[in-house]
């Protein structure tokens, strides 16, 4: 049998990406959904111990006797994300990036990231794509599943903490679950973010014709059906990092936090549901960090696991929405039931959506084709 060793993998820019689909909310939402469904029945793999491992990352000392090395600037550091994920998916992928909140004074995103999707079999790469687009819209979408399966389906009024991407995304995923949006509340700090945000808005959901401007993060989230804090900032003080007061929340709130967030007492109570959206991510950050780890890690899930270290919370009140989409958990219960969500991020995401993106191209023919060997030297 002749052996065929040719391996072609094809390049995708950002303007390939957009070309094969990776800003189709509504069709995202969907794959992370079914991705939650094969992280709930196992077929899939993550780094670390647990295999669950958000990544590696490599950080900066404060002192250095290396003149060059880079600072330990906030959102400074180089990470690898590295996921397998199986069902029809079955490919494996790595995102890579270095991420520098001080880029945006060069006109660049905080984090500038890559993907590289391959084989599951041979290992030999299918894709190396731009992936600022794919980690966007893979984060927002997860916030659209939790609407989904627990927000009220009358939804009408959606509170936004901090108008960058992310904020975007989110929104776009939540419009996907609740058609009925209608109301936006954002409060902002630089007038940059908040005048694109705002033409983001306007240009593409003509449906939300009540925006309003807010001063308060209380006034974010009260009277508010859906909540989402999407906001960045410094991480080490739990106490500065924003705050959800069980006062501004009405009955009926769902909350999705993919960003920096803290809760009151009156959030930590029993009654509030506390869903994660990979225990086995959450688990393997409290493993990997000092404690309390929501001092280094600023998710609301790391909060919840370290609220069950100190005795405040039962491991068994924790949720995973994995569960949840399979069927095996209740989704939301009642018009009246108060729901958070963290959600962390996770590289089988990347691998899901990236997968998807990846077989558009080939099937639309998008894409540069690059030749990595016809025969490799060494074998």
């Amino acid at each position: 049998m002749t052996e065929n060793t040719k391996i072609d993998f094809i390049y995708l820019s950002e303007q390939d990406m957009i070309r094969a689909g990776v800003t189709e909310m509504p069709a995202c939402v969907d794959a992370m959904e079914e991705m939650f469904g094969l992280l709930y029945h196992g077929d899939y793999r993550m780094a670390g111990p647990n295999s669950d491992s958000h990544g590696a990352a490599i950080s900066f000392p404060e002192n250095s006797p290396f003149p060059d090395m880079p600072k330990p600037t906030a959102d400074r550091r180089f990470m690898a994300m590295p996921a397998y994920l199986g069902g029809r998916f079955r490919t494996a992928g790595m995102k890579w990036y270095g991420s520098n909140i001080e880029n945006r004074e060069k006109g660049l995103p905080r984090s500038i990231l890559m993907f590289c999707l391959n084989d599951a079999d041979t290992g030999a790469p299918l894709a190396f794509m731009s992936a600022n687009l794919l980690s966007a819209y893979r984060t927002g979408a997860i916030p659209g599943v939790g609407a989904r399966h627990l927000a009220r389906k009358d939804s009408r009024v959606v509170g936004i903490l901090g108008p960058g991407v992310m904020a975007k995304t989110t929104l776009a995923a939540f419009i996907a679950a609740c058609p009925n949006i209608d109301t936006v509340k954002v409060k902002g700090r630089g007038q940059k973010s908040l005048d694109s945000f705002l033409s983001w808005l306007k240009e593409t959901y003509p449906q939300v014709t009540k925006v309003e401007l807010v001063d308060t993060i209380e006034d974010v989230v009260r009277n508010s059906d859906l909540v989402t804090y999407c906001n960045s900032g410094a991480v080490g003080d739990p106490s500065t990092y924003p705050m959800v007061k069980r006062e501004w929340v009405s009955p009926g709130t769902f909350l999705a936090m993919p960003a920096l967030c803290n809760i009151d007492e009156g959030m930590q109570q029993p009654d509030i549901r506390k869903v994660v959206d990979n225990t086995g991510l959450y688990d393997a950050w409290f493993h990997e960090l000092p404690k309390p780890a929501h001092v280094h890690v600023p998710i609301i899930g790391v909060k919840f696991l370290d609220m069950i270290a100190e005795g405040k919370m039962s491991r068994d009140a924790l949720e995973d929405i994995g569960k949840i989409v399979a069927g095996d958990a209740p989704g939301r219960k009642n018009d009246d039931e108060i729901i958070i969500m963290s959600v962390g991020g996770m590289p089988v995401e990347d691998v899901a959506w990236g997968t998807i993106v990846y077989r558009n191209a080939i099937e639309r023919g998008i894409g540069v084709k690059l030749n990595l060997w016809d025969v490799p030297v060494l074998r």
